[in-house]
């Protein structure tokens, strides 16, 4: 025994990727297994990753992680992200470790030297803690020695001239991945977005759903009615909800129909549960990863530009979203469904509201809802 009371034989591998200096890795507690085991994973690299805003925004920048492993692939990656969008990239395997933003996430980017912080968000509070992150490369977004937004490349500054002027955000063609990669400077071949429920995460959504009548197996159509909070705008008529509802189950008497939503929505579901009793409501208070996990259980989902889209998409459902003021063009659905929107000339005007009657989603017919629930379906494999 050394002074200090430690036995030198014991060896410590601290750049171990499953390393915790406070308590013994998951494989020695497991296996018993010592330091330098097979599973040892030496750690190369360090890189930093900060997305705040807003949870679907979150969800859809997973999409970098494979080319950040890519290109360093021994690396430690953490991720920076507001404590409401931490279960999204919690059990994600190409992160390491979730930080919230707070107090934690400002005494690790004090103490902590990474090789690349990524910031692709233009927002304050992102670009501060991409300065003071200390970086060897840093990509995307920081502020400058008078505190001015600046990008660190002429795809970032693209970017940043998109999100300041209403006329180059709707002359943009390209999606979300395109534009990231371009930043990045990797190839900008479609990389679906990195989130998995674990499967006890998905049986208890199951579960669920059983308890309020859905069977595994029937053909399933999800409703998600709501678009948050900011951009109200964003979602479809109340009355054409209830019309595809009427005339979905009309068409397709064995299809089940799942009302999806947050708290927003709760007084929106409760109008059609009450109207139609026949749907499945399983409630507007469920975590985002439950909320996942209801959405999984669907074989097709109707929804607007919002985190139930993210949702859908990243577990590979057929997905119906309804655009208005919002891009189009940017949300890459990955071969995995449609996207409708009307022929107006004032589309992805990113506007809160709007004095134009009818507006872009009330131009959204139920018929063309209808007709391109009954082709996912068939897409999807569920007879109806």
């Amino acid at each position: 025994m050394s002074a200090g009371g430690l036995d030198k034989s014991v060896v410590m591998a601290t750049d171990c990727r499953y390393w915790r200096a406070d308590r013994p890795c998951a494989f020695h507690k497991k296996e018993g297994v010592e330091c330098e085991c097979h599973h040892y994973d030496k750690v190369a690299e360090r890189v930093l990753v900060i997305k705040l805003d807003a949870m679907g925004d979150v969800l859809r920048s997973t999409c970098v992680l494979p080319w950040i492993r890519q290109r360093f692939r021994a690396a430690w990656v953490e991720w920076v992200t507001r404590p409401e969008s931490v279960p999204l990239l919690n059990g994600n395997a190409l992160v390491d470790c979730v930080i919230p933003h707070g107090p934690d996430a400002l005494l690790a980017l004090a103490v902590s030297r990474y090789d690349w912080v990524v910031n692709l968000d233009a927002g304050r509070t992102s670009c501060e803690l991409a300065t003071l992150a200390i970086g060897v490369q840093k990509t995307g977004f920081v502020l400058d020695g008078n505190g001015w937004i600046v990008p660190s490349n002429a795809a970032a500054r693209a970017w940043l001239a998109m999100g300041v002027s209403d006329r180059l955000k709707r002359e943009n063609a390209r999606t979300y991945q395109d534009l990231m990669a371009e930043i990045l400077d990797v190839p900008g071949a479609p990389v679906r977005y990195v989130f998995e429920l674990r499967r006890e995460e998905i049986a208890e959504g199951e579960r669920k759903l059983r308890a309020l009548g859905w069977m595994a197996g029937r053909p399933t159509l999800g409703l998600a009615t709501g678009a948050g909070g900011r951009w109200r705008l964003k979602q479809w008529r109340e009355e054409a909800f209830a019309e595809l509802i009427e005339q979905a189950s009309r068409a397709w008497p064995g299809l089940q129909i799942v009302l999806l939503g947050g708290p927003e929505e709760r007084g929106r579901n409760r109008k059609l549960k009450a109207a139609y009793p026949s749907m499945i409501d399983p409630g507007c208070e469920n975590g985002v990863r439950q909320f996942g996990a209801l959405i999984r259980s669907c074989d097709v989902v109707v929804t607007g530009d919002t985190l139930a889209m993210h949702l859908s998409l990243a577990q590979g459902r057929r997905t119906i979203v309804l655009f208005g003021p919002t891009s189009h063009h940017e949300i890459d659905l990955f071969g995995l469904g449609q996207k409708l929107y009307p022929d107006m000339d004032c589309l992805c005007c990113y506007l809160a509201t709007c004095d134009k009657s009818p507006n872009c989603m009330q131009e959204i017919r139920t018929s063309r809802v209808l007709a391109a629930v009954e082709h996912e379906l068939l897409m999807a494999g569920a007879e109806v």
